[in-house]
């Protein structure tokens, strides 16, 4: 499936529909996108600030906006841990976020991409998904990665350094192949 807004090969029906109803979100004025992990502190902060470089760099934050949540609230109100906002902001990444639990019925009305970074976020976001067309907007990371062949974003929480670091690698990959299928 291809046309000006989006352009992948399509392997299945499943993702010639969720394709499709990433076309018709471009259409949109504002494209809102939530990272989701499961405890919100350390991938999906980051890739909320990674893809927040992104969006600043290229001048996007008038069409462009992301958030992240957690599928559980475990550290609820929290910062980012301190081990990935330190080796994030190595790379001049800015995590600043606090960590929230998902909100199904507000944040699958709200966002218009839901962006999990392995499968158990997706079945806990399929979980949650209220009726209708909501679990359309449930994607995974790195199906968006244009470099690297990782099928899931590990989780780095009990990880050395070079943990947190292959999970910045893997983001800004899936970060920058993101932005270019929502862009071209």
């Amino acid at each position: 499936m291809a046309n000006s807004y989006f352009s992948v090969k399509v392997q299945n029906e499943k993702q010639k529909t969720f394709y499709s109803f990433l076309c018709s979100v471009f259409l949109t004025i504002t494209m809102r996108i939530l990272f989701v992990c499961l405890g919100n502190i350390c991938r999906s902060p980051a890739a909320e600030a990674i893809f927040t470089h992104l969006i600043e760099q290229n001048k996007l934050w008038k069409t462009i906006s992301c958030d992240s949540a957690g599928t559980a609230g475990y550290h609820e109100g929290q910062g980012a841990y301190p081990k990935m906002i330190n080796v994030a902001g190595k790379r001049g990444y800015k995590v600043t976020s606090i960590s929230r639990q998902v909100r199904p019925d507000e944040d699958f009305e709200e966002f218009d991409l839901i962006v999990a970074m392995d499968n158990q976020n997706i079945a806990d976001l399929n979980r949650m998904a209220p009726l209708g067309n909501a679990k359309a907007k449930i994607c995974k990371m790195t199906d968006f990665a244009l470099r690297k062949n990782y099928t899931y974003v590990p989780d780095p929480y009990y990880g050395d350094t070079r943990d947190y670091e292959l999970v910045i690698d893997i983001l800004e990959d899936a970060c920058e192949g993101l932005l270019q299928s929502i862009t071209n």
